[in-house]
């Protein structure tokens, strides 16, 4: 066999992704990928892809020592990898659910915290920090229909706080209206009306002289 045949030979290895990691999400099995590959050495991430599920590893025969190297980092990572923590574009895959809903329920609370994560940019200074979950808990969401029965309580919350504001605007707009024609009687004096209903004085007096006849 030639050198250049002995180099073609590929060493390969591949691990399965279990549904208990990644909870039915692409986007979860991709973030996997991401945090195996940040593990390896850099001139080994590229070599270790998904496909079909499964995370792939595969080098030529003269790599031997960097492939051995590289499958014990994957191996060891993948032990407990169930609970490797649920990044917010992963939740938001895995609940089916918007960046908004996922700010509200995390600032009142039924959305649980799993703790704060801080990475770096690739390629940028810039860090950003962001909130992780607990991937037994969104599990426990997924499966429990949890999320329907928030949306349905902040669409009742939403309809109740509209009809609130339609009750104050049209009790503002009233008192202005109110306001407003206070201001006028006290600006041009008693209105025709007011005049018409005034007591009139000496009224019996003006009927006693017959002038009334």
């Amino acid at each position: 066999m030639s050198k250049r045949e002995k180099d073609d030979v590929e060493l390969l290895r591949t691990w399965t992704l279990p549904s208990a990691a990644t909870l039915g999400s692409s986007v979860r099995a991709k973030g996997i990928l991401l945090e195996m590959r940040a593990r390896l050495p850099a001139s080994s991430r590229k070599l270790l892809v998904l496909e079909a599920g499964e995370l792939v590893l595969a080098m030529p025969a003269t790599a031997k020592s960097e492939f051995n190297a590289a499958a014990t980092l994957v191996s060891a990572a993948m032990t407990g990898i169930e609970s490797l923590p649920v990044i917010p574009r992963e939740i938001e895959d895995i609940l089916t659910i918007k960046s908004g809903e996922r700010h509200r329920w995390l600032a009142d609370g039924r959305l649980p915290s799993a703790g704060t994560r801080t990475v770096r940019l690739a390629g940028r200074a810039k860090k950003i920090t962001f909130h992780v979950f607990d991937p037994r808990i969104v599990e426990d969401l997924l499966n429990s229909g949890q999320v329907d029965a928030w949306r349905e309580d902040d669409a009742a919350a939403a309809a109740e706080n509209r009809r609130r504001a339609a009750y104050k605007a049209k009790l503002t707009r009233s008192l202005r209206k109110g306001a407003g024609a206070r201001d006028a009687a006290a600006d041009g004096g008693a209105s025709p009306r007011d005049e018409a209903v005034a007591p009139l004085d000496d009224w019996e007096a003006f009927g006693r002289d017959g002038l009334l006849r």
